[in-house]
This record gives C-alpha cells, sequence and structure tokens, in this order.
C-alpha cells in the first residue's frame, strides 16, 4: 500500500487527487503532486535513503530543505544523470528515477558497512598517517583504492542534451529570501517606487512561519503570504523569481544567482533551458536568507529518523506526511513547541518533549495543557535502531536514564543564521550570544551595499521578522533614492513570550556522535584534531573536512565550533569561524558554461569572404576564433603541393589572402601618441599623417607581446593591427594601460575588426591588378603610394583603406574596405588579376613566405622570447619609458646564452620539423647538450628545399655556418642543418619596395 504515512490533514503544497508515479532504486512508487522526492518516499515509509560517505552508516533525510546533508541521490538517467542530489530539493514528476548511491550491492546490504567494525582506525587524519608507509605502495596499492572509494554519486559520463542559459538583470533593491522578512521587505521597498526583484529558493514563498507561529494582520500567516505575494506580483515593478538561489555576492553589488526553470520536469520543453544563470546587479540588497536549525550531538545522532524539528514540521503541515507514529521531540527553545503542535493537530502521538532548559515556560506549561509530556532538564544522549530509528535514550541532568519507544527524533538543538552571502560578501560573521549563533557583521563590506533582516539576522520571532523586514524595505529604498510611501505600516503581529535558549551541543561522550553528517566527522575528530595541534578553525575545517562538503557546514559548523572552543576551554567567540565562499550550493558545470560548450565553447566565426574562399575551394583552419583559408588545392593536389604551388605563384605573379581575421583597433584622442609611446618599443613621434609604422609591444614582464602595424590616419587617429589570434589579448593590455596604468591620458580605443574586411594582394603584378581595379587615379605608384604609405579614397561610392604593406616580402598591398562589401571587392580583384596569374593563397603559403623573410610569428612570439632573442632589439627607442623596459633589462633576460633567432637549411633531403631540437651530436640528444629548437618550417620554393627558423643559444654569433642536427624523437628523426641568417628571400628588400 503507498503513501501509509499520509496525514489526514495538512498539506498545504501538495494534491492528494492527484497521484504521480515514480522510481526509487528501481522500485516504483507514487506521491502526490507538489510532493519533493523526500516527502513522497517518507509517506511510502522509506526512510533509509543513503549510505554515509566513510563509514558507510545508514543515512535518512535529517532536513526538508537546501541544507540537507544525508539524502543523496543519483538523479535520471542517461546524459541527464545528476549525482548528489539532495532529495528534500527535488520536485516530484511524473517518472521521476532515483537511485541511492555509495553502496554495494543494495542500500540495505552494503558489504562496504564493514567500514563500521574498523572505525576506530578511521578517525579523522587516518589518511595521511597511513598512506604513508611503505612508499612503494603508494601508486600500484594505496592510489587506486582511495580513487575507487572517494566521491559519493557517479556523473553520467554522456553529454548532457538540454540547454542552460545565461541571463542578466538589474535592479534598485534585490531582496535574497522570499520568505515573511524578505516579503515585508519586497512589498515596503516596491510601495516606494523601487524596482524590486525578490529571489526564492524554494517553488513559492513563505518560508517556514505556519499557524502556531501566530497571526499577521489577524490572519493565518500562510493566508497573509498568500496575499503578499499576489499583491507583488500584480506590481509592475517587481519581479518574483521562484526556484532561484542566489550562490554568489561579489563586488559592487554583483550576485549570481540559479534558477532551475525546468528541472521540476522531466525534460525541458522544446526551446526552453533546464536552468538559467542569472547575473543580477543591484543598487541595494536585503539578505533575507533565514536561518537553519541545527542538531543536536549524541550517539547514533545520524540514524534515520532522527530529524531536525522543523523539518518534521514541514514534511506534517506541508506535504501531509507523517516522518514517524511515535515522535520524541528533544530541543532547547521554543522554536521546537511549534512542531509538536502541528505534529498533535495532523495525529502524530508526541511520546514526549525533551527540554534542555531547567525552568518551566508558556510553551511547555502549553504543551502540557494539550496533554503532552514535558521533560525539562533533559536531554538525548542515544538513538537505537539500525536502519530506522527505534527509541533513544533520555537522560535528566540529575543522571536518570529513560529509553524511550519511538519512531522518530525531532530534535532541535537552535538555530544558526545564514551568514553565507553576508561572509562572501567580505564580512565575518559575529558570536550573539543571545541566541547562541553567528550573524552577518553589522559593518557593509567595501563595494557592497546590504543589510540583513529576519532570522537572517537572528531575528527568529514573527513579529521580529516582520519588522525589521519591513523597515529593511524602506531603508534601502531611500538610500536607493526612493522615499516612504504615506501612511505605510509594518503589518501586525500578536506577540508572543519568547524563552531563551540554553546552549546544548553535545550530551554524550559515547559512541559516534556526529558532527558533519555529510562527511562523517564525529565529536572525537574535532577533540583529536585539537590534540595534534589543528586547532585553529581553519586547519580545523581542513584537516577533518568538516563543513567542506555540499551543504557547507550549514548545520554542522557551529556545532563544531562549539566542540573546539570547549576542548581548548575558550570562548565561541574566540575560536571564531570559517569564511563561506561560492557557491552557497552545489551548481551543475553546464549551467556555468551555458551555451559555451562543444563546437560553442569559442564560437566558430566567419570572414566577410568566407563564401568566396568556399567557392575557390578553400580548405580551411581554425586560427584564433576564425576559419580562414589554409591552402586551396587544385587537380587532387595534396596540402604540400598545394601550398609549394601558391608560393611560387605569388613570388612569380601575384596571390589574393583574405586577412580579415587580423586584430584591428581604433586608438584616438589627443594624448593618442604619447600612449603608442608607453604601449611600443618604437617611438612613434615621428610618425606622419597616412603612414604606416611596424611596432613591438612587450608584456610588463619584458617578453615580447606582439607585434603588428601602426597607421596614423590623422593627428589624433591611429589605426592598429595585431595578430589574429591575440587581437582580444592586445586589447585588453591597451584597456588595462588606458584605465591603470596611464588614467589621465586622454585616449580612446576600440575594436574594429569586424568592421573591416582586409585583402592582401602580393606579387610583382599586384600594383597592375589594383590599378585594373581601383583605376590609376587611386594613385597607387611608387612615388603616390610609397612602402609604409596609405592611401584612402572612394571606390564605387565606397570608403578604400590601401596600406602599402608586406608580410611576404613581395611588393604588396592590403586593402580595407567596410564588412559588407568586402565581398564586391574580392570579386572584383580576383576577376581583374586572371590575366596576371593571380592565384589565392592561404595561411600555409602566407608562412612560407614569412620564413623565407625572416619575419617572426606567434610560433617565435611564444611568451617566452625578448626583443634581442628576435633580432628586434635595435627597434628600442632608446632613453623613453615604455611597457615591460625595466623588466626587459633584468640579468636573464639580457644573458647572450639565451636562444636566438637564426635560420637553417636542410643538408640531408627529406623534411625539418617544427618543434626538433638543435644539437652538436645527434647521437648524444639529451637535455644537457640541447642547443634549441626549431620554431617554424617550409618547403620552400626559392631555396628548393625545407628551410627553418630556430631559435639557439648563442645564435648567428656562435653558430653561424656550422652543422648542426635537428632531432625528433617524436619522428625518430636527425637531420642535419646548416645554420644561416634568417632572411633568406631578398635581405635588402628590394622586392618589397616596387
Amino acid at each position: 500500500m503507498d503513501n501509509v504515512n499520509r496525514t489526514k490533514n495538512g498539506g498545504r503544497k501538495i494534491n492528494r487527487n492527484k497521484k504521480i508515479q515514480f522510481t526509487f532504486d528501481k522500485k516504483i512508487l507514487r506521491g502526490c503532486q507538489g510532493d519533493t522526492l523526500a516527502s513522497a518516499l517518507i509517506a511510502n515509509d522509506i526512510h533509509l535513503v543513503g549510505r554515509s560517505f566513510k563509514y558507510h552508516r545508514p543515512r535518512g533525510c535529517m532536513t526538508a530543505g537546501s541544507e540537507e546533508p544525508n539524502a543523496l541521490v543519483e538523479l535520471r538517467t542517461g546524459g541527464r544523470k545528476e549525482p548528489n542530489a539532495k532529495t528534500t530539493t527535488i520536485e516530484l514528476y511524473q517518472g521521476l528515477v532515483a537511485k541511492s548511491q555509495n553502496r554495494f550491492p543494495t542500500l540495505k546490504f552494503d558489504l562496504l558497512s564493514v567500514n563500521q567494525l574498523i572505525s576506530p582506525f578511521l578517525v579523522t587524519g587516518f589518511y595521511y598517517k597511513t598512506f604513508m608507509f611503505p612508499a612503494a605502495f603508494w601508486e600500484p596499492v594505496y592510489e587506486k583504492i582511495i580513487r575507487k572509494s572517494a566521491g559519493l554519486g557517479k556523473a553520467s559520463g554522456e553529454p548532457d542534451p538540454d540547454q542552460y542559459e545565461h541571463a542578466h538583470a538589474h535592479c534598485d533593491v534585490l531582496v535574497v529570501g522570499g520568505g515573511v522578512a524578505g516579503l515585508a521587505a519586497g512589498l515596503a521597498a516596491a510601495n516606494t517606487g523601487a524596482d524590486v526583484i525578490i529571489a526564492e529558493e524554494q517553488n513559492q514563498c513563505g518560508g517556514n512561519f505556519s499557524e502556531a507561529h501566530g497571526t499577521i494582520n489577524k490572519k493565518n500567516p500562510k493566508k497573509w503570504i498568500e496575499e503578499t505575494t499576489k499583491k507583488l506580483s500584480q506590481m509592475s515593478n517587481v519581479r518574483i523569481m521562484n526556484r532561484t538561489t542566489v550562490f554568489g555576492y561579489y563586488d559592487h553589488n554583483v550576485l549570481a544567482a540559479i534558477q532551475k526553470v525546468n528541472d521540476h520536469l522531466a525534460q525541458p520543453p522544446k526551446h526552453q533551458p533546464r536552468q538559467t544563470m542569472w547575473d543580477v546587479r543591484a543598487e541595494q540588497v536585503i539578505l533575507a536568507c533565514g536561518a537553519h536549525e541545527r542538531p543536536i550531538v549524541f550517539e547514533n545522532n545520524d540514524l534515520p529518523g532522527v530529524m531536525l524539528a522543523d523539518s518534521v514540521r514541514v514534511f506534517a503541515e506541508e506535504y501531509g506526511v507523517a516522518v514517524g507514529k511515535n515522535v520524541v521531540v528533544c530541543t532547547n527553545n521554543d522554536n521546537a513547541y511549534y512542531a509538536a503542535e502541528v505534529l498533535g493537530k495532523c495525529g502524530v502521538n508526541v511520546v514526549v518533549i525533551a527540554d534542555a532548559r531547567t525552568k518551566t515556560h508558556p510553551k511547555a506549561e502549553q504543551a502540557k495543557n494539550d496533554g503532552i509530556r514535558v521533560e525539562l532538564g533533559t536531554v538525548p544522549t542515544k538513538a537505537h535502531g539500525w536502519h530506522k530509528t527505534k527509541s533513544v535514550t533520555l537522560k535528566k541532568y540529575n543522571g536518570e536514564t529513560e529509553r524511550v519507544n519511538c519512531d522518530c527524533v525531532a530534535v532541535s538543538g537552535g538555530y544558526s543564521p545564514n551568514v553565507h552571502l553576508a561572509s562572501q560578501a567580505g564580512n565575518a560573521p559575529v558570536w550573539d550570544k543571545n541566541i547562541l549563533g553567528f550573524v552577518p557583521d553589522k559593518k557593509n563590506a567595501e563595494g557592497r551595499e546590504y543589510i540583513s533582516v529576519g532570522a537572517c539576522d537572528g531575528k527568529f520571532g514573527l513579529q521580529e521578522c516582520i519588522r525589521t523586514g519591513f523597515n529593511g524595505g524602506t531603508k534601502v529604498a531611500k538610500s536607493a533614492g526612493f522615499k516612504k510611501q504615506k501612511n505605510a505600516e509594518v503589518p501586525k503581529v500578536g506577540k508572543t513570550e519568547v524563552t531563551p535558549p540554553v546552549a546544548l551541543w553535545e550530551t554524550t561522550k559515547k559512541g559516534k556522535a556526529f558532527v558533519d553528517f555529510q562527511n562523517d566527522v564525529t565529536s572525537k575528530d574535532i577533540k583529536i584534531a585539537q590534540q595534534e595541534g589543528f586547532d585553529n578553525v581553519e586547519h580545523l575545517k581542513r584537516y577533518t573536512t568538516m563543513g567542506m562538503s555540499t551543504d557547507q557546514g550549514k548545520i554542522s559548523n557551529v556545532n563544531g565550533i562549539a566542540l573546539l572552543a570547549k576542548t581548548k576551554n575558550i570562548s565561541i567567540e574566540d575560536v571564531g569561524t570559517t569564511r563561506f565562499r561560492p557557491p552557497y550550493n552545489p551548481i551543475a558545470i553546464a549551467a556555468f558554461a551555458g551555451h559555451e560548450r562543444g563546437r560553442q565553447f569559442v564560437p566558430t566565426r566567419y570572414t566577410a569572404l568566407h563564401q568566396c574562399n568556399e567557392k575557390l575551394g578553400a580548405v580551411f583552419v581554425e586560427a584564433g576564433q576564425w576559419l580562414r583559408p589554409q591552402y586551396y588545392p587544385k587537380h587532387n593536389e595534396n596540402i604540400m603541393d598545394a601550398i609549394y604551388r601558391e608560393t611560387k605563384q605569388v613570388r612569380e605573379t601575384a596571390g589574393i589572402c583574405d586577412v580579415s581575421t587580423l586584430g584591428k583597433i581604433d586608438l584616438f584622442g589627443k594624448d593618442a601618441e604619447k600612449f603608442l609611446e608607453k604601449i611600443y618599443v618604437n617611438g612613434f613621434k615621428t610618425l606622419k599623417v597616412n603612414k604606416v609604422r611596424y611596432g613591438v609591444m612587450l608584456r610588463e614582464d619584458g617578453h615580447v607581446f606582439d607585434d603588428g602595424t601602426v597607421s596614423k590616419l590623422a593627428q589624433d587617429h591611429f589605426f592598429i593591427t595585431t595578430t589574429t589570434a591575440n587581437a582580444a589579448n592586445v586589447l585588453a593590455h591597451l584597456e588595462h594601460a588606458k584605465q591603470i596604468l596611464y588614467p589621465n591620458l586622454d585616449v580612446h580605443c576600440c575594436s574594429v575588426t569586424e568592421q573591416w574586411c582586409g585583402v592582401s594582394v602580393a606579387g610583382p603584378n599586384s600594383r597592375e591588378i589594383l590599378n585594373q581595379t581601383f583605376g590609376k587615379s587611386a594613385g597607387l605608384s611608387d612615388k603616390e603610394l610609397p612602402f609604409m604609405g596609405i592611401k584612402m579614397f572612394e571606390w564605387n561610392n565606397v570608403h578604400t583603406r590601401v596600406f602599402r604593406v608586406s608580410f611576404s616580402g613581395e611588393l604588396a598591398y592590403e586593402i580595407n574596405v567596410p564588412w559588407s562589401y568586402g565581398q564586391q571587392m574580392w570579386n572584383e580583384i580576383y576577376k581583374n588579376g586572371k590575366k596576371f596569374g593571380l592565384v589565392p593563397y592561404g595561411t600555409e603559403a602566407l608562412s612560407a613566405m614569412r620564413i623565407e623573410k625572416g619575419h617572426v610569428a606567434g610560433n617565435e612570439i611564444d611568451g617566452r622570447t625578448t626583443l634581442d632573442d628576435l633580432g628586434l632589439n635595435k627597434m628600442d627607442a632608446g632613453k623613453k619609458e615604455f611597457i615591460g623596459k625595466r623588466m626587459s633589462q633584468r640579468e636573464g633576460m639580457v644573458d647572450k646564452n639565451r636562444p636566438k633567432l637564426v635560420g637553417i637549411k636542410i643538408q640531408d633531403g627529406g623534411r625539418l620539423r617544427a618543434g626538433a631540437h638543435i644539437v652538436r651530436d645527434k647521437n648524444n640528444a639529451n637535455t644537457e647538450t640541447d642547443l634549441g629548437w626549431v620554431t617554424s618550417v617550409c618547403d620552400s620554393p626559392t631555396e628548393k628545399k625545407w628551410i627553418g627558423l630556430a631559435l639557439i643559444k648563442g645564435g648567428l654569433q656562435e653558430y653561424q655556418g656550422q652543422n648542426l642536427y635537428a632531432v625528433s624523437p617524436v619522428h625518430d628523426e636527425a637531420k642535419k642543418v646548416t645554420v644561416c641568417s634568417p632572411h633568406f628571400f631578398d635581405p635588402k628588400g628590394e622586392r618589397l619596395h616596387g
């Protein structure tokens, strides 16, 4: 019979008339619409849900929310499988499939539970001590055992078929939490006209207050919540985001949130995301995150059936589920009495309330009047049972003990305000002795404007939650520039007398008494850590792993800190607490990735000429984020034949190349020239308008960063080109220099890479081809457009720029037109160039020509080379200061034995290999005899053999004309090479000058 534990009444969130079928460990079960997986399992009398991490002890649900440490399952199947999903936060849907984890072969019969027999040897730090000897066992034995045992669930290993979105939101006030305090804060702020976002973790607002806690404006709290939520949802300046967890608080009030848009369905509807990650930028923030109830540390307090009292109430009141028929309540505070009251109304027998406080109080008297047995000065010391709680031993302060039969122990050791986000904001939590918990520091961290209200601020009563929430909303709205609405009154709450809690951390010193349930950290582990010198709270966390699990110590940390304080005989305030870091709850990696995965990890970018290149049969290669033509094969040519032909043809006639991917940056402002002087190693004061200059920039550490051209278009306007792969990095470098290093300079920069389509026309016939295309009136003669000059004119009413620059060593021009006119320009040049022998050439032929010419590129500018290494030291403009200059003069940077750029020619025939190492003796090739390495190679039509560039210690000065060996162990090759000048082709530059 299913749903045997459903109560006769209660269950505000469920629809009893709509049943939902689901599967747990291959067993078909039924729950109700609105259930969580946890409530549905308990309704079906399933309390054993998993096994603990280290000892493989039986575990069940302890909480009803995201703080759950025990009830973790593998959810879904295939690519959607999700390990370590918390049953308490999983909304039930038709066909849900869940599987217990960390057990073998079955949940009830787990062979690894034998670990409990050797538990005395598995105390904290055992792995540090056990796996040290013998050292030879580490890799073949210990590592394999640890890897097999580590972790809880198993990842799918298949691609996730769902989509994840990234989104951005801005607001005047962000309210984190939709409980009564959050709703009151949101209502007060919204009434001023402020734009308000309320982010609520659950599928509806309301929090954990019930009818038992009193009334709001003479209404049941749930009724007030329903009406307030409806009112807020109808306001145009309010957005309520349910199923949304704010998990990170960053500088300048930027908060990150994850919205589980369709996690409550088997799979998202078509074209909808499963989850959306939000970046929220708020003027003001209200933290209404609530508080987490704490367990009590006693023997076997991890048994299925030992649960937090408020969670027992939530299951009964919200989901209509009785966690047991006979319940013992153990507490040190008033709130557990609300749970007892609700359980009684739902037909559950509350056997006894064991209250650690010795003096009677109104709640105790009320419970007695309701017929519930109350034992003051009494605490639990041991839970009894195996897969489910059968009884509990209670102990009075006078030493008397009593074993009480029950199937659930509802415990409440007090409440810990949820300080995680406040801690992330930069404020260390402070101890509040009145509530026996840490609260957010009242000081706001720099760059973050927030206040905490309600239980998050240590205000646990219904009246205080409403009051602090409403006043907080009004306050932050005023700070954001909005005025308080006239006649706005705080909702009225009936007064309730509250008796302070008493400290209740550990009640027994025998057996396994757990502090951190997910990592199996016991009270004994805390004491051992202190004895072994790990008595700082940060060291304690890392040595014992307390608070390092997916629940981030939400219910365990304060108990652990209190036990450490007791062991050290100091105050909890002196011990302090660890700082919390994002994420507040585990976040799927796919949510961080969004669309950026697979081929979309870096979106493929196409140039304006992609279709033109496709028509010519180009084979493409990834260059940075772009697809560029690598070569254009003809008549079944292989890649080497095509490259050789294209290179030879450009040298003899002419070639056309798509260079649109080169980074292009506009730099303008009255101080642009001064800025360039700081960025580049060479000077720009003498550069005239309509002239181009080759430039090199260094990183701050003195290594060469990038090279390119700088064209002066006007006195305050420069046009910079960069290498394709480094375009974004160079722009970031310029922005950093502009904003941080030289903020007083009047200069601005922006990327215009996609604004201009670029084509290079190179070769002896290149000028004639361009004259045919643009007309001689364009002025492309040597006199009108000399080398390193610029011409700008209108061609077919299109603004056109022609730069007389050459990367190939030939007479060459780079033509830029607006992106949308690129195909028109290409087609016109290609048509006019056919009779002059024009051929398209790709990146491989371009690389071959630059190697012949001795031009350095990314293979040589690899982040490790200096100006002198590359033979560019003469570009240093002398006395001027520029980025990286001082660091480039360090001893190691000017060492004469550094590898220097040289050329090499093969002597034995065959081919060279990029990456091969240079040695004197091919039979003695090792790291000690290594002289350097080959950076770039090509089959040169000019030399009619393989040539390359290399970086060799001592450079030409040491080895010019000598024969060495290029050794490639990967290919089992050793080729004899001769060291020569890197300038194989036209060393005097006569051809590029026309």
